[in-house]
């Protein structure tokens, strides 16, 4: 009996440790399944229909809470529970109207042919009134050939000279400056695939070009923009405040990163074998700069010296929001997420009202409030932390804010470090998007070259710029520049 007494009691712990393993492997399944675009790092396009109709109540929810509770902060509403964006023209934008010009390229007059009451002939009849209405359409697609002749001219002396032809007319027969402009943009800058671009060529412009040609347009873009691509390193190492990220790509089947560092004016996108350091090094943008870097707190980007650093609070916001899903963080998860938007609200006001940023009493209560949160979530956490997903979670997040809260609340003393890193998200999403349409890049060759024309045409037009202008500019030998920036 006490042997089989013993045996059942082992039993009994194995059970109870099996129950417990499966429990932990329960609440991490939950949590996985939990996840969605509002309260982790995955893209809306991943939300099932059900988890985006809860984010939009999500959002509302919050929103009358936190009205509630900061009832004094002026857009507290607008930047926490933004409404749904219904299609076409947003509220406060600047309309467009298509409107009649003065002078139009050709005028047609409609003459009725016979009166409408007794049918007889009005080809005399005076004219008593005229109603206008004008058309405006592409004219008929052809091309515009141009031909060019180098005349060779003899000297008194004997000698023969024959001149120059334009840098356009490269053979005896070529596409112009504008063709290729239009192709590149067609590829890079609209992310057509290159036997689509090419049938559109054809068909709306009348160029029936070969898909082999268009696709050698973006090597020969490249090769050109390589004094562009020195000038605006040079005046990204120059900047106080820099946006970084990097995501991944497929290339000649392998995984290769698309790094990006960039500011309100100038992108620089770039592709390298590496994540971490050895693409940074080699980039040579971040190694030579001494300002304020933002990211979303990748580790590699902390291994680079003579630098600050500055915390995306999109992503602490994100973390925070899954954290209030559990009733034990939810009051300090709120607390934290009011007090970063509360603190970033304050400085839009002083900055808006000419201040250099917050005063010292409104640091000094943020600060306090910041500790005290801080303390609240360290006793909604269990001693044994690693006890649950959750409280893992956060736990983790907690010894982030902690140790690294000079950095989370950097913009709380420097009105030029943004909130977000939402700019470098921005300046890398078309990388993302040239992923979806064709999958990958064929060679690196390939998409260093994509990086290259990119990084052109974003720079170009933050400077309000027309893409199609700027790629007629390289085609024609002379690249746009982008000016040099006040110190």
């Amino acid at each position: 009996m006490r042997l089989e007494a013993d045996q059942l009691r082992l039993e009994v712990v194995a059970l109870r440790a099996a129950v417990e393993a499966l429990e932990v492997e329960l609440e991490r399944l939950r949590h996985e399944m939990g996840t969605h675009s509002g309260n982790s790092g995955k893209p809306p396009s991943s939300d099932t229909i059900t988890q985006r109709a809860k984010n939009n109540e999500t959002r509302v929810s919050r929103a009358e809470r936190r009205r509630e509770a900061r009832a004094k902060a002026k857009r507290f509403l607008a930047d926490k529970a933004e409404p749904v964006r219904n299609p076409g023209k947003q509220p406060g934008e600047d309309g467009v109207t298509l409107n009649q010009v003065a002078d139009p390229d050709r005028v047609e007059c409609v003459a009725p042919a016979c009166c409408g009451g007794c049918g007889a002939s009005l080809a005399d009849a005076a004219v008593v009134a005229t109603e206008v209405r004008q058309v405006f359409d592409l004219p008929a697609r052809r091309l515009e050939v141009s031909e060019h002749q180098a005349q060779t001219r003899l000297c008194g002396c004997g000698e023969r000279t024959k001149a120059q032809f334009p840098p356009q007319a490269r053979s005896a027969a070529c596409y112009g400056p504008l063709v290729r402009a239009v192709g590149v943009y067609l590829t890079a800058g609209q992310h057509l695939p290159v036997a689509r671009a090419a049938e559109l060529l054809a068909q709306v412009c009348g160029a029936p070009v070969s898909t082999g040609w268009l696709a050698g347009l973006a090597a020969e873009a490249a090769d050109g923009l390589g004094g562009f691509i020195e000038v605006l390193k040079s005046q990204l190492r120059a900047e106080d405040v820099l946006h970084a990220d990097e995501t991944s790509a497929r290339v000649s089947g392998a995984c290769y990163w698309f790094h990006v560092a960039c500011t309100d004016l100038f992108t620089l996108l770039d592709c390298h074998t590496s994540r971490g350091v050895a693409a940074t090094t080699d980039i040579g943008v971040l190694g030579f700069f001494g300002g304020v870097l933002v990211t979303d707190g990748w580790g590699p980007y902390w291994s680079i010296d003579g630098l600050d650093h500055a915390l995306c609070c999109a992503h602490l916001l994100r973390d925070l929001a899954a954290l209030s899903e559990s009733v034990s963080h939810r009051s300090w998860a709120d607390a934290m997420a009011d007090l970063l938007v509360e603190a970033k609200n304050t400085m839009a006001d002083a900055v808006g009202e000419g201040r250099a940023g917050l005063t010292p009493g409104q640091l000094k209560g943020f600060r306090g409030r910041y500790t005290k949160i801080l303390n609240q979530g360290r006793a909604a956490v269990p001693a044994v932390h690693h006890s649950g997903t959750i409280n893992r979670a956060a736990h983790n997040l907690l010894n982030r804010l902690d140790t690294q809260r000079d950095e989370v609340t950097r913009y709380w003393t420097n009105p030029a470090v943004d909130f977000t890193n939402n700019q470098a998200e921005r300046d890398l999403r078309m990388v993302k998007l040239q992923r979806k349409i064709s999958g990958c890049f064929r060679t690196i060759k390939g998409a260093k070259d994509f990086c290259v024309i990119r990084s052109y045409l974003q720079t170009a037009s933050k400077h309000g710029q027309a893409r199609l202008g700027v790629l007629t500019d390289l085609f024609m030998g002379h690249p746009w520049m982008p000016p040099a920036q006040a110190p």
